[in-house]
């Protein structure tokens, strides 16, 4: 604001967007003005004016202007984060607070919330307040509410851009890719009025770290089967996009591969189905509670992997709930509808049925899902034997033949040892009936593993693999 504009509003005297206040002195008094501009259409508190317009200034001292924002924030429920600027206007210092309208209603200011009504800054009605609570809780979930001291500078425009082309390719999204960046995240509804949400800067700042200390990921190789010591460790940053593939490259880095000649071809199995758990970290960005300072976990053990993210389930969901069909309860909605737009999400609801799904056509015992420390966790399990995963469509098993103990037992001697029985032979080795040996020779036969060569007496029973060639 230039010194013309600051005169020409003081000229105006208070209203309903204004507050002019003597010394920094008034703190209470400011405070309950920030409250009231807050809670109200937004507004200016200019410190150093006399509330008829007289400019007396104020002395400002190297932390007299961070003392008093910081007083402002600790002093206001939620916190809030006005601009505070200062001016020299006739030889004389101001300062001028800059107030919004806030997105998280009602603020309070020392216990109590107040309203810009005319020139005057009277408190809430306690009705007034369960109104305000009750819009706020329907309207808004955090990663709605506006991120405070951000602003369009802190956008990586190149992302945003990257997103519109993918989420074209991959969800025909109608945002054309040269649209500017701020009218593509209010279509988008990561912005309102020029304003970014904190769904915004999680998912295309270049310093997102800088508003959210806490949106990280922290994945860790163990040794063994504990979380004492740990064979590499890795802190992954950066925006919530870029932070899957990097969480998704560390676990596939750390987990086994194996492979195996089946049928004259090269076969390859991963030790954990990638698809399954890709979709347990893209939930745990997607669900966690960014309120809260935990860190997202991945830890990768000898015999299992464990994801966990802050926040419990949202109600009324339970662990058990989440193996069966549920309702989609997402915490974090527009975060969610940014994945799903680039296909990290198929369908909300059903990223847990298909980890288990996944896993279970994997060969692996089905996963568990626990909330545990005020979080919640997936835990994957390895599979004893990583080969094991690999289908082999030469195995076949006999049991499912019909075939008896007897039967299997005699045709791997056929087989492996190029064994020949008699009808003597075989009721004398098992210990059975000669008509029980007949029987048995009957259905090895019909499965066309085994033949007769011969007649009567001189007749022998062998693999159809072993016949001798003429």
């Amino acid at each position: 604001m230039t010194k013309e504009e600051l005169k020409k509003l003081i000229d105006q005297s208070e209203g309903h967007n204004l507050e002019l206040k003597k010394s920094t002195s008034l703190r209470q008094e400011i405070g309950q003005a920030v409250s009231a501009f807050a809670n109200t259409d937004g507004g200016v508190i200019l410190v150093g004016v006399s509330p008829d317009g007289e400019i007396v200034g104020v002395d400002i001292g190297k932390k007299t202007v961070e003392d008093l924002a910081n007083w402002i924030k600790e002093n206001t429920d939620p916190h809030t984060y006005p601009q505070i600027l200062t001016h020299k206007v006739d030889d004389k210092d101001i300062i001028e607070i800059v107030v919004k309208e806030s997105d998280e209603k009602p603020v309070f200011s020392q216990g109590h919330a107040y309203q810009r009504v005319g020139r005057t800054s009277p408190r809430i009605s306690i009705s007034r307040i369960r109104e305000l609570a009750k819009q706020e809780r329907k309207a808004l979930t955090w990663d709605e509410k506006i991120c405070e001291g951000a602003n369009l500078e802190d956008i990586d425009d190149n992302k945003v851009k990257w997103f519109l082309d993918k989420a074209r390719r991959e969800r025909n999204l109608d945002i054309d890719i040269n649209t500017p960046v701020i009218e593509a995240l209010e279509k988008l509804e990561l912005a309102r009025n020029g304003r970014l949400t904190n769904a915004a800067v999680l998912l295309f700042s270049k310093n997102t770290q800088k508003f959210f200390r806490q949106a990280k990921l922290r994945c860790a190789r163990y040794k063994g089967t504990t979380p004492i010591t740990f064979i590499d460790l890795k802190i992954i940053e950066g925006n919530l996009i870029d932070q899957v593939e990097e969480a998704e490259n560390f676990v596939l880095s750390h987990i086994k591969r194996a492979a195996k000649i089946v049928m004259f071809k090269r076969e390859e199995v991963w030790e954990y189905p990638p698809n399954a758990l890709r979709e347990a970290i893209v939930n745990a960005i997607c669900h966690r509670d960014y309120s809260n300072t935990s860190d997202i976990t991945i830890g990768i053990f000898d015999d299992r992997i464990e994801i966990s993210d802050p926040g419990k389930l949202p109600e009324p969901l339970t662990p058990a709930m989440l193996k069966k069909q549920h309702k989609s309860i997402p915490r974090n909605p527009l975060i969610a509808n940014i994945f799903f737009f680039i296909k990290n999400i198929e369908q909300w609801g059903e990223g847990t049925n298909k980890i288990v799904k996944w896993c279970l056509e994997h060969g692996l015992k089905e996963p568990d899902f626990e909330e545990i420390g005020g979080g919640f966790l997936v835990k994957a399990y390895a599979p004893e034997d990583i080969l094991s995963l690999i289908p082999d469509p030469t195995k076949i098993d006999l049991r499912e033949l019909g075939l008896n103990k007897r039967q299997i037992e005699s045709l791997g001697m056929m087989v492996n040892e190029g064994r020949k029985f008699t009808i003597e032979e075989y009721a004398e080795a098992f210990q059975v009936s000669r008509k029980t040996a007949v029987r048995d020779f009957k259905k090895l036969i019909k499965t066309g593993f085994v033949t007769k060569i011969g007649f009567k007496k001189g007749a022998f029973y062998v693999a159809v693999e072993n016949v001798p060639k003429n």
